[in-house]
């Protein structure tokens, strides 16, 4: 027995995997070997994204699609299909465009984001989706790497988009978008409002197993790299979500229409795939939030009045924590569903007491490479004692198992044994674009790099990323556990933990805090505070370090390799 799962895990264990289907039918081993799967199941048409998501606009079509938050500008579900078929035709005759071609889409959350993503893939193109806070440094290996052809982005971000364009060396057109219909388009830039007005007959040129985005992977532990994902692979997720058991938006009704603020990006694959093309298959009324800050936030709980949120662990920890957000603010929530990042039980407690009711909080689990969702709570389950700090089980049409990273058979491990997640199903991604020696893939099976184990019901739980874990003396320390034990101290915000080197013992865990506003932390104190949690090992040897935020990419996971430049810059 390795020395990770006898340390970690020595009092899961139990005498022997006994193999079992549950009552209610998830099957711990199908196959009595190991293999994690569900007996739920969806269909998984093989059509394009655009006829999928648009199967039932018909019910819905003066409904609200999307309005935002700042502005009030809004679309109907009719202006929304129309605009996107006219603006994908319109922009391919334009700019002389080639099928498979990619165009860049460099916005925040906006009402348009849709528009262009559905009109650009329906046209047959492929959208690669750029994080509008990057430089023009960033942008521009992005543009050359993914072959971008035209970028569409907001007037307040031409300037950025231009930089990018010119450092790149490449003449690459611009089309904004206005924010305001006061605001003038720059010059030399096309403008999308007339594109998106262009009447046009063209008939669709998407095909189900072709390209339709291109997001790039985080880079939390190497450079972005072009994640190439199929109709198919969208479809599949958006079908394997709305399944009964998991459907948490529900389907716009003659007397109805849930409300969902999005503002987790949509230029990441939970925002893209979660908050856009699901809630457009249900006709749910889409608020775009372009950034977060707590007053926009809070008023849009106030003014729309959702019914879903959709967050990372930040948000949901600032909803729990601040006292400006108050239980009347959330009477109109049925459910919070937290990815991107796993959210601590004792984060999840304080916002459910916030609310001052039963408000179920369920978790998310997947990665860009499966479009996103791989993981996730049953509402059902939610409460279930076995199911408390767990991810929830496999969505429908998917197989996963864990295994020992360090052995090369791949055999799945038992219940109880921490071990590397690895998945299969019709959401996993083509490949990676230009990278065919970043291979991810054994036997078919994707390695997620995420160290998890299951229980006897079958319910997973994630430790952490495999290159995050911290070694102490041969011992593995998961980050993840100290940031829920230090974010339960009083007057902490946010908290982030980094393994850094020791003369003696390899690496030791070091800790980045942030406080609560007009608040002071005693760092002794937050020190004993942990010591009395954990074992000597995990203990904070590498020092507390007080700073004004934890730096994270769009989706809310902690970039610890930002953390580690940060501690490697103290030294000097």
């Amino acid at each position: 027995m390795s020395v990770l799962r006898r340390v970690l895990f020595k009092r899961l264990f139990l005498p022997k995997f006994n193999p079992k289907v549950t009552t209610n039918g998830f099957a711990t081993d199908s196959n009595s070997s190991g293999f994690i799967t569900t007996s739920d199941t969806v269909e998984v048409p093989k059509c394009s994204l655009n006829e999928y998501v648009f199967q039932n606009v018909h019910l819905w079509e003066n409904c609200i699609a999307t309005e935002c938050a700042v502005t009030g500008r809004n679309y109907t579900y009719s202006q929304l299909r129309t605009k996107s078929k006219n603006f994908g035709a319109a922009l391919r005759k334009k700019f002389k465009l080639e099928k498979n071609d990619t165009i860049a889409i460099l916005l925040p959350n906006v009402p348009e984001f849709p528009i262009v993503t559905l009109g650009a893939i329906r046209a047959g193109l492929i959208c690669t989706t750029v994080n509008p806070i990057y430089t023009a440094d960033e942008i521009s290996r992005q543009l050359l790497d993914s072959s971008t052809k035209v970028i569409v982005t907001l007037n307040e971000l031409w300037p950025l988009a231009d930089a990018a364009t010119k450092q790149a060396k490449k003449n690459i057109p611009i089309v904004t978008i206005k924010s305001q219909q006061s605001q003038s388009v720059p010059s030399g830039a096309a403008n999308f409002a007339e594109l998106a007005d262009c009447n046009s007959d063209v008939p669709s040129e998407e095909s189900w197993d072709s390209v339709a985005f291109l997001p790039y992977s985080s880079g939390t532990t190497g450079l972005p790299k072009g994640v190439m994902l199929t109709h198919h692979n969208i479809v599949a997720n958006v079908a394997q979500i709305g399944h009964p058991k998991l459907l948490i938006s529900r389907q716009t009704t003659p007397d109805h229409q849930d409300v969902v603020p999005a503002v987790l990006p949509m230029f990441h694959i939970y925002g893209l795939t979660i908050l856009s093309m699901f809630q457009i298959k249900l006709g749910v009324k889409i608020v775009t939030l372009p950034k977060f800050t707590p007053e926009l936030y809070i008023g849009t709980l106030k003014k729309h009045k959702p019914n879903v949120l959709y967050l990372a662990p930040p948000i949901a920890i600032f909803l729990g924590k601040v006292p400006q957000v108050q239980a009347e603010d959330l009477k109109s929530v049925r459910a919070v569903i937290n990815g991107a990042a796993p959210l601590g039980q004792l984060d999840g407690m304080r916002l459910t007491e916030k609310a001052n009711k039963d408000l179920p909080i369920l978790q998310g689990y997947g990665l860009t490479e499966t479009s996103p969702a791989v993981i996730t709570t049953r509402l059902a389950e939610y409460n279930k004692e076995s199911a408390k700090g767990s991810l929830g089980r496999p969505v429908p049409n998917t197989t996963l198992k864990i295994v020992n990273p360090e052995d090369p058979s791949g055999a799945p491990l038992g219940p109880n044994q921490l071990g590397e997640l690895l998945v299969k199903g019709p959401q996993v991604m083509k490949g990676y674009l230009n990278r065919p020696e970043e291979n991810i893939f054994v036997d078919g099976w994707m390695r997620t790099g995420d160290m998890m184990y299951y229980n006897d019901d079958g319910f997973l739980f994630i430790q952490d990323r495999l290159k995050e874990l911290i070694k102490v003396k041969g011992f593995q320390v998961a980050p993840a556990e100290l940031e829920e034990i230090i974010r339960d101290f009083p007057d902490v915000l946010d908290a982030a933990v980094i393994g850094i080197p020791h003369e003696m013992e390899g690496e030791v865990p070091r800790a980045y805090i942030v406080a609560k506003p007009n608040s002071k932390i005693d760092v002794d104190q937050l020190k004993n505070h942990v010591h009395a949690k954990v074992a000597p090992y995990k203990q904070l040897k590498g020092g507390v370090s007080v700073v004004d935020s934890i730096p994270k990419n769009a989706s809310g996971k902690t970039l610890r390799r930002e953390l580690k430049q940060m501690y490697e810059k103290e030294l000097k």
